[in-house]
Order: structure tokens, then sequence, then C-alpha cells
């Protein structure tokens, strides 16, 4: 089923799924997810209803952070494939109704690219440096570091060098890993080489692109000390004035890069990673000038609790609707725990940003009743949506990964004291009955890269797929009625329930009713036609608690 590419507002309402490529698919056998993997189960993909793929970083890269550390922005990994296969790959997807979007990363490229190795080589006041961030250190010798930054993944957030003669040289700024170093994105170089990033993708028939760190580019002059405004390293700094995170001159980049895509025919469309205080500074990213659509993280981040949910939902609707954008929700990726994981426990009053933020013992079986209801109420809510690959499997954070296999640079950079994220990139079950379940060529003699927890067993697609009330159907079922029900995707909703209601209760025209208990009780169900569909079975008239149900007036 191919789509009308001609729909320039597509991105509205899209349902898009995010391919964690390593963990994905292998279709080669070597025990690494890579394109011939996600060509094999474009099926299954179209089968469950999204209407896009978002990929993640599938460029060379030495990946000292997963692919984040690009060394190359217009080819393909080996490790992945090649241009061909990428080229092969998006004709297929469109091939069966589905678009495309491709990550890129901007704020840094890899202590490999050509561009850094060249800053190195080149000695000190070469042009070469100038696309990144170098500083004299601070101290008599300069054996300090310019500033007091940190890196998100713990640690300093700068790294000195040694000149070409041996001689101490100057540091470099790194907001993530030191093979990661920021570009200087004053330099105009560094803006027309990723102006025509874009180009090279986009005329490869890449539907759209997702912005890695999209509210960091832009560093504050004279890279002043953060001091109090040290813990905002990805929130934002609300109404601060936040020396890296969040600054007001980061938008006129974006206002080029809308340019660029808006020259097509068939207008491509962009998904920021924009972390920002509040949701009226996260608007200003998605005017209409600018980017597309944003992660909504403040939803990602709520506790399962009503009063948050729908503050949270209306604090986001009122902002970008102001600026004409829709909202796009999102429970999990690949950069957090898996939402089952966080439900599991007990939700506190306030955001949920890590596994560390919770107490209490996981019991699975609850965080996967209310992983169910959320993927109701989300896939209710008006804009587009995301989902993580797994979710739709209701797969759940693996925390007893051997320490001798993670692989994230936030366990070294933080003393092995912070396990990362490598608990939810953990490779997907297909079928069979163990490891690697179905996730290599059949025969493969290599493990995959990240092993698989035998407790996966009944969660293979396989296995869910003869299931009726299985998650994989519930999501299919949800996301065949999104797609066929005229008061679903884009627009406005109206709550029929009251604020401080443990019950999340509203209305879409025409017809249409979301109703999601998220307390402990059965309640009695509002006047309706039909059910359309439920996260778990009714007691008779009454909803049970944690769940939610579509229901037809």
């Amino acid at each position: 089923m191919a789509f009308a590419r001609t729909t320039a507002d597509w991105w509205r309402d899209a349902v898009i799924y995010e391919v964690y490529i390593r963990s994905f698919a292998d279709g080669d056998g070597d025990g690494i997810g890579d394109i011939a993997g996600v060509r094999q189960r474009l099926p299954y993909l179209a089968g469950l209803g999204v209407d896009a793929l978002w990929l993640t970083p599938w460029y060379p890269s030495p990946m000292a952070d997963g692919g984040y550390d690009v060394a190359d922005y217009r080819d393909i990994d080996p490790v992945f494939g090649t241009l061909e296969d990428a080229r092969a790959l998006v004709e297929e997807a469109h091939g069966h109704g589905l678009r495309v979007l491709v990550d890129i990363v901007p704020n840094h490229t890899s202590s490999a690219h050509p561009w850094f190795r060249e800053a190195l080589s080149g000695g000190p006041g070469s042009p070469a440096r100038k696309r990144y961030i170098f500083r004299p250190g601070r101290g008599p010798g300069g054996e300090l570091p310019p500033n007091d930054w940190k890196s998100v993944f713990g640690g300093p957030a700068w790294t000195r060098i040694t000149e070409p003669d041996g001689s101490p040289g100057p540091w470099y700024l790194h907001l993530f890993a030191p093979e990661q170093p920021d570009l200087n994105w004053d330099d105009a170089e560094v803006r027309a080489e990723f102006e025509s990033i874009l180009r090279f993708w986009f005329d490869r028939s890449v539907d759209g692109v997702r912005i890695d760190v999209a509210h960091g580019l832009v560093k504050a002059p004279g890279l002043p000390d953060i001091g109090s405004l040290d813990g905002k390293l990805l929130e934002g700094a609300g109404d601060s004035d936040h020396p890296h995170w969040d600054r007001e001159e980061v938008h006129e980049i974006f206002q080029g890069w809308r340019t660029v895509a808006d020259a097509y025919d068939d207008p491509r469309a962009f998904v920021a990673e924009a972390w920002a205080g509040f949701p009226e500074r996260l608007a200003r990213y998605v005017r209409p000038d600018e980017l597309h659509t944003a992660f909504n993280f403040d939803y990602l981040m709520a506790p399962w609790r009503a009063d948050h949910l729908r503050r949270v939902v209306d604090e986001s609707l009122t902002a970008l609707g102001a600026v004409g954008a829709p909202a796009t929700w999102v429970l999990s990726n690949h950069d957090v725990a898996r939402h089952v994981s966080r439900y599991a426990r007990p939700q506190p009053d306030g955001p949920v940003r890590s596994l560390a933020d919770l107490r209490g013992p996981a019991d699975l079986r609850l965080g996967t009743r209310r992983a169910r209801a959320a993927a109701l109420l989300t896939l209710a809510l008006p804009g587009g949506a995301y989902l993580y690959q797994g979710e739709e499997l209701g797969l759940w954070e693996v925390e007893d990964l051997p320490e001798e296999l993670l692989q994230d640079p936030t366990w070294q950079r933080s003393g092995h004291t912070d396990r990362g994220r490598d608990g939810c990139r953990v490779p997907l079950p297909w079928s069979g009955d163990g490891p690697p379940f179905g996730f290599s060529s059949d025969g493969a003699g290599t493990p995959p890269w990240l092993p698989q927890p035998d407790a996966w067993k009944p969660l293979t697609a396989e296995a869910q797929d003869r299931d009726p009330s299985s998650m994989l159907n519930l999501y299919r079922s949800a996301l065949a009625l999104r797609r066929s029900h005229p008061a679903l995707g884009d627009g406005t909703l109206t709550w029929d329930s009251a604020p401080d209601d443990p019950v999340l209760s509203f209305v879409r025209t025409p017809g249409f009713r979301c109703v999601a208990n998220l307390s402990g009780d059965p309640v009695t169900l509002p006047a309706h036609s039909e059910v359309l569909l439920a996260s778990e079975e009714l007691e008779g008239g009454r909803l049970p608690g944690d769940t939610t149900v579509w229901l037809a007036l």
C-alpha cells in the first residue's frame, strides 16, 4: 500500500515507530541489527499500523555512543549495510506505505570525523579549530578546564589536547563523551555543512529528520560558568539564562533548516529532541517558520497519576496550540527506562527521569497493565505519537545485564555508579522458545550484542501474534481504529472529568470518548453506544482500575 507523498501535513497526527537499528533485527547473523534486518521486518511494521519509521544513526562511527558519534554524515556504517541498502530500505518502506525519518546529530561529531582530526593536526590558530569549541585552560599553566561545565554522561565537559609538537594544548568542549566534540555553530562553514547534509538525505527520498540535542547547539558568548544551574543538564533551565541549553539563538538555525525542507515539492518534516524548561519554551521550536514537531518529554516523565498527566496534556495542548503546532506524545525511547518498568513501582509526586527516581520492587504485572492503559490513553490524544520498538510487545527494562557487557558511556563516565541506557536497548524477541528469539538470521552462531532474558519467551512477536488479548494485538487494534475513526488524530479534546478526579475522561468529536481509570477501584462507565476497545476486560458496566477504554457515543 503506497501512500500519497503529496500529503504535506502528514506529520500532524502520524504514529512513528522508532527503530534502534542495532537492536531491531539482524539480517546477516553477526549479532547486531542492520538495514537488512529492518527490510525483512517491514511487513511487520506495516501490519502494526504505524505511519513512519525513525531510524537511529546508521552512519560510520566508532560507536563510542551507539552511533551518536558520527564520523561521516553521508555514508552508512558497514556494520549496518551500505548506501545502496539504505536506498532500497527507503524505497521498500514507501512501497509499504511507510515514510522514513533519519537521525541527524548536529551538536557534535565523532572525534574520528575528518574535521576534528584536521583540527588536532592543524596546530594553534588553524582555521579547522574554528569549527569546534577550543579554549585555553584556567590556572597558571592552563591545567584547569575553561569553566565548570559537566558532561551529561558524567565528569567534566572538557578534554585537553596535546599539540602536534607534544606541548600541552587548549581544551575542547564535549557536552557528552570525549569522543563527541561539540561543534561551533557560530561558524558559517558548520551551518552550511549541515544544510548540505539535509539536502543529501532529502534528495534520497527521506521524508524527515529527527534532530538530536536540538536545544544544545548554541553556547553563550564567553562560555560562563553554570554555577547554580549545575543540575539542569537535560530538562533545560526554565526561565533562567542557561549557558548551553535552550538558548534563543538556536531558533535562527532551524529557520534556515525549515527553508531547506520546504524547498521540496513534498516538504520534508522535522521532529526535535528539545529539552525545555516548560511547554511555552518548547513551543518556540515548532513555530510556523521553524520545526514541525517536538517530542513531549514532560508527558514521558509524568508518573502514572491522573493529576500529573492531565496537567501535562493541558499545558502541552495550550502552548503548542498557540503556535499552530500539534503535540507529539511519547512514552519511551532509547534513552530512558521502558515504561513497563517505570509504571511497575509506586509512583512519586514528581517527574520520573530514571528508575533511580522510584522506590520499591518492580511489579511487572502491574507495570504491564498500566502500560496497556497508557497506550490507549496516548493514542487517543490529539496530535501525533512515537512508539519505541518493543513497547508494542510489552517489553520491560532489563535491569540485570552483566556489568562486563554494559556499553553505554554513562557506565564508565559515572565511575560505575549509573548503569546507563543499555537496559532499554536489548535486542527484540521475534520468535522461538529461547534467546536469540529470532533476532538473528537462521543458523547465526553469534549471540546478540546484548543478552535477552529467558523470561521474554511469552513476549515474542510470534507468540503474541497468536494471542488475541496480547499487547501486540492491542496496539494493532488501537492503531487500526485510530486510522479509521474520524475523531482520532489531529484536533482537540474536551474533558468531562473533574481536574482532581483519578479517572481521566475526555470527548473527541465526532462521537468518541476515552476513559482512563488510574484509581485502584472500578468505576461505572459513562453512557455510550459501543465499546470500541479496552486495555483490560470490563467488569460488566464497570471500568477496572489501571484500565483505559475507548467508547463510541
